[in-house]
């Protein structure tokens, strides 16, 4: 399971939920460690997921293997997609990947802004739905190459792009298709800011 951040500069999981196999064959990879109480504190995003977890596996005896995805250059991105990749081969795994899409507006130092797109928030619309397509390649290359060009402020990027490399190096082919795209509000004018939201799911093709 992963959670996205921008703490560490490493993958790390979190043994609280109770120790399983897996930890231990993470931890013997010797590119896992374990995460700190003040990086667990000061990350959300599990905070988040836990709730929609519990309801959809609700009377399931899931256990839960959260890995926290920090700022990776390329080359890790794919060593820990390499490795995580058998763990997409078996049925009985699930993944879920944690991220907003563009963070809009002078707050957040991006305000990237196409007029030929017309409003604002369409501009922002257009450039989050390429890079949503480019996912639904499964493509981590051309994802990489896509966030260099655009500077999106996809705070995801990272656990996306592993999971794209354990996508591309697993036997299993997944197919992914977005399903919901919103925005926090519509920008209009460049006072305005707004983050993104999208969902996907992946399934196993044919």
């Amino acid at each position: 399971m992963f959670f996205h951040g921008n703490i560490e500069t490493t993958l790390l999981y979190n043994p609280s939920f109770g120790l399983i196999p897996v930890n231990d064959e993470l931890k013997a990879t010797g590119y896992f460690e374990y995460m700190d109480l003040r990086v667990d504190e000061a990350e959300h995003s599990m905070e988040m997921h836990l709730p929609y977890l519990a309801k959809v596996f609700q009377g399931y005896p899931v256990k839960i293997v959260p890995i926290l995805v920090g700022a990776l250059i390329a080359e890790s991105e794919a060593l820990y997609g390499r490795l995580l990749a058998k763990y997409v081969d078996d049925s009985k795994n699930f993944f879920s990947v944690s991220s907003d899409f563009c963070h809009w507006g002078s707050r957040f130092n991006y305000m990237h802004y196409d007029k030929s797109h017309g409003a604002i928030y369409k501009s922002i619309e257009v450039l989050d739905k390429m890079g949503m397509d480019i996912i639904e390649t499964g493509d981590p290359d051309a994802f990489k190459q896509y966030l260099s060009e655009t500077d999106n402020t996809i705070c995801g990027r990272h656990p996306i792009s592993v999971f794209l490399h354990m996508l591309k190096n697993s036997s299993t082919k997944i197919k992914i298709r977005f399903l919901r795209y919103e925005q926090s509000s519509q920008c209009k004018s460049m006072r305005d800011s707004s983050v993104s939201y999208a969902s996907a799911v992946g399934k196993v093709d044919g």
